[in-house]
């Protein structure tokens, strides 16, 4: 299992623990109402060949961390602190043209829309291949036959006459594969997807996650999964990490956090998807409220305006006190109720409801 230290400020994990180890992760982006706390002293590893699902609302910072591990942020308004270890490569110290060397070829990412992210004007195939030939200096009728070749590893019908399309003449599900096999042209030891099943239909979306099942056995590759769908996550992940207003709230092995979540928060995420055996006429459980601004984010616990729990703690420690990722009943969480607490919520209010 991926290990995650249970303060966010911990040192490092010993030389070959993790192929991806973030430390105190901070991204602030400068904007003309102030500074944007998006991402806020963020520690994960994750191990070679597992795979990290990382869940949240909107705006919880899921994204813009996996940015920053790709060095896609803009420079002129983004300020990045932490330390970002790629095996053994430390990537916030890298060269605009070593990143340029490790993007599409020791990592690679899945944008969540495939159409927007293909370009309009260059076929499937040729957007395939240029990165191949980049990357290994293969000629041009090698990267055709390796785009191709990935075409038909990823499921597209047909791949002899399907590289010579555009992005418009597939469909939003061939799109989204046509992107996958972008990013694993070059056998890439680190995959990040970014929602690559967002707007898709669910059987659609059970062959991507299918996808990339099979295709991290065949290569071994580590992949971050990000998602707000924890009906998905529960299919593919190993490890599940929370994150809310920029922070980490919640972290350890899928089961754990799916079945036994030790977070206010978390619990919300849980009671809000649907469920096939509930009654019709059971309303879904939203979480109340909305994220907060992470240009001025509330004191203490960022989930203080929203939990239904802050009442049993004592004093005003949720709106004063920030709660450090502690371990409570087997994971990390951050948050002021007592494991005690945690435990009998879970038991007596959360397990019914979910089985209800």
């Amino acid at each position: 299992m991926s290990t995650l230290t249970q303060s966010e400020s911990a040192t490092a994990p010993q030389a070959g623990a993790a192929f991806l180890s973030v430390r105190d992760l901070q991204v602030r982006f400068r904007t003309e109402d102030g500074i944007v706390k998006a991402v806020n002293n963020l520690t994960f590893d994750l191990e070679k060949g597992k795979t990290l699902g990382i869940v949240g609302e909107s705006g919880s910072g899921k994204s813009v961390s996996n940015l920053a591990v790709m060095g896609l942020h803009n420079p002129r308004n983004t300020t990045i602190e932490g330390s970002i270890n790629l095996d053994g490569q430390d990537l916030l110290a890298a060269s605009q043209k070593d990143m340029e060397k490790l993007r599409g070829n020791k990592m690679a990412m899945i944008f969540q829309d495939a159409l927007a992210a293909l370009s309009p004007y260059y076929t499937i195939g040729r957007q395939i291949a240029e990165p191949f030939m980049k990357h290994t200096g293969a000629s041009k009728r090698e990267a055709r036959a390796r785009a191709i070749e990935m075409l038909r590893r990823v499921g597209i019908p047909q791949p002899q006459t399907r590289v010579d399309d555009f992005p418009h003449q597939f469909s939003g599900g061939m799109r989204q594969r046509a992107m996958i096999a972008m990013a694993l042209v070059c056998d890439p030891d680190l995959l990040i997807a970014d929602e690559p099943t967002t707007a898709l239909d669910v059987t659609v979306q059970a062959q991507i996650v299918d996808l990339l099942k099979d295709l991290q056995q065949e290569s071994g590759t580590s992949i971050i999964f990000i998602t707000h769908d924890l009906g998905v996550i529960r299919e593919i992940a190993d490890d599940v990490l929370v994150m809310y207003a920029g922070r980490a709230v919640e972290r350890g092995t899928m089961r754990e956090v799916l079945k036994r979540s030790q977070h206010p928060y978390g619990w919300g995420l849980l009671s809000s998807i649907p469920r096939i055996n509930a009654s019709v006429d059971v309303p879904l459980e939203p979480i109340p409220g909305t994220p907060p601004s992470l240009l001025n984010p509330p004191a203490g616990c960022a989930f203080n305006p929203r939990c239904a729990y802050k009442e049993l703690v004592t004093g005003d420690r949720c709106t004063t006190e920030r709660p450090p990722l502690a371990m409570a009943n087997g994971h990390l969480s951050a948050c002021h109720l007592t494991p005690a607490q945690k435990q009998s919520i879970l038991t007596e209010q959360i397990l019914p409801r979910l089985s209800s």
